[in-house]
């Protein structure tokens, strides 16, 4: 049981980058499952590894779609899924936090609920993936998966909470996402294509239809999950 992507990204990527982007794929739809089906963290992890990361490398059959996780690096994988299981209690009431008033992350699409609480485990604890790679890597993946307002709840969500979690990351750039650490276990040439400070930017839903774009207003303080 997992959610299926419409689309996989069309932009060229390394060998190192396209893993590390089949990984969050791969994780974001293991996040899903869980929450769905409450599928053990171990299990759930198992089953992509040994599984489905296999499948997904072989040549389909005619009619066939590949999976989009095709060579996915499974050590990022399974940071990723374990990551948040073990600091969801976290991550919820932080994401609760940048919702508009009203709204609140049971609310939420499970998919973009699983997008969201994977970007965010990144920005809490990979420090080696600078935030603009995050918040683009995460906006990327929910516009394979959506093609209405979900992007830019991912987009208003993971931007506010890297300015609050990455405050060094945006010093001296109020408006745009700010400068890339140093030092950066992330692959130079993933580091180096996420530029887009356009799409990383809050989004101006002003004039967004009813739904999903509103959960990207801003949020009153300190709301928790319950």
């Amino acid at each position: 049981m997992t959610a299926s992507p419409k689309r996989a990204g069309g932009q060229r990527r390394s060998p190192a980058q396209a893993a590390r982007r089949a990984a969050r794929v791969a994780a974001v739809q293991a996040i899903y499952q869980m929450d769905l089906a409450g599928t053990d963290v171990t299990d759930v992890i198992r089953e992509f590894t040994t599984e489905r990361f296999p499948n997904a490398a072989m040549a389909p059959e005619p009619g066939e779609e590949t999976e989009t996780f095709a060579g996915a690096d499974p050590t990022f994988f399974g940071e990723i899924v374990r990551g948040v299981v073990r600091r969801q209690r976290d991550i919820d009431p932080m994401i609760d936090q940048q919702l508009a008033i009203g709204w609140r992350l049971k609310r939420i699409e499970t998919t973009l609920r699983a997008i969201l609480r994977a970007g965010s485990y990144e920005l809490i604890e990979r420090h080696d993936v600078p935030a603009r790679v995050v918040i683009n890597e995460y906006i990327d993946i929910s516009h394979a998966f959506f093609d209405e307002d979900e992007p830019k709840v991912a987009n208003g969500v993971l931007d506010r909470l890297a300015r609050r979690l990455r405050v060094a990351e945006f010093e001296g750039q109020p408006g745009q996402p700010g400068q890339q650490p140093a030092a950066s276990a992330e692959p130079a040439s993933e580091a180096g294509t996420e530029q887009r400070a356009e799409t990383a930017s809050p989004p101006d839903t002003t004039d967004a239809p009813s739904g999903a774009a509103e959960a990207a207003h801003e949020p009153p303080p300190g709301r928790a999950s319950e």
